[in-house]
């Protein structure tokens, strides 16, 4: 059940942005998907897969942008952003991102790879919010295809939930790659935290694929804060933009 507002409240957006590419990848839409993001009026945007840099894509691919993508969609929208680079590769890298209304006190990408598998992190970030001392600690999640290496990611991620003070508010949102529903109960008994679609519901969203949606891989965890409103966003224009669904929702502090 949603908590009641008690205050200040601002919309969070999360989304897999598949490298700016379709989910066929056929078809560049970064520019398409900077206006979908837009017109979501979120205040903190958490993004996964996004590109850094890629050499050969930029003398290829039309429209590239000048700046690394999450620039591009932070651009006149979005004061603050913060980049993590995880995979990184003789073309270029890819990671996860944070856009931000609100500014953006400092933020970490923290490794949490499992040895001879692909590089994945966490984007800690650190947001102050408008005339109060409480500062909003946010984390940006892509965990691995294996569940082993979730499990392991997940402790490592208690572990962050864990080092931030206990009264804090905490938002943690992304692609969980978690088919199999483990995060939910990991991540509420080893750092008190809810996920915010199971608060109204019982379980998370439908997120994969996103024109004809299945599986539950994206999630947005909360500690702290009141919600209200979590919704998937609307199939059109979006089952093109990404092979995920983006996922968004109240928060209050």
């Amino acid at each position: 059940m949603s908590q009641k507002p008690q205050g200040f409240s601002l919309k969070v957006l999360t989304i897999n942005t598949h490298m700016g590419f379709s989910a066929s990848n056929k078809r560049f839409i970064l520019p398409e998907l900077r206006d979908a993001v837009r017109a979501t009026s979120a205040d903190i945007v958490f993004l996964q897969e996004v590109m850094g840099s890629h050499d050969l894509h930029s003398l290829k691919v039309p429209n590239w942008p000048a700046t690394p993508h999450y620039e591009f969609l932070a651009d006149m929208m979005w004061n603050d952003f913060a980049y993590g680079r995880n995979a990184v590769y003789p073309e270029g890298h890819h990671g996860n991102a944070l856009l931000s209304r609100l500014p953006i006190l400092s933020f970490e990408n923290r490794d949490i790879s499992v040895e001879g598998t692909e590089k994945r992190g966490l984007l800690y970030c650190q947001i102050a919010l408008p005339d109060s001392e409480t500062v909003l600690h946010t984390v940006c999640v892509h965990l691995g295809l294996r569940e082993s290496h979730r499990a392991a990611q997940l402790a490592m991620l208690c572990d962050l939930l864990n080092s931030l003070p206990p009264e804090a508010p905490v938002v943690v949102a992304g692609d969980f790659n978690d088919w199999r529903l483990k995060a939910n109960n990991i991540l509420k008994q080893g750092a008190a935290m809810e996920e915010v679609f199971s608060r109204k519901t019982g379980r998370p969203a439908r997120t994969f694929p996103a024109r004809f949606p299945l599986l539950r891989l994206d999630r947005i965890y909360v500690r702290n804060v009141g919600t209200s409103d979590p919704h998937t966003i609307p199939l059109r224009p979006w089952s093109h933009l990404s092979d995920h669904a983006p996922l968004a929702v109240e928060i209050h502090l």
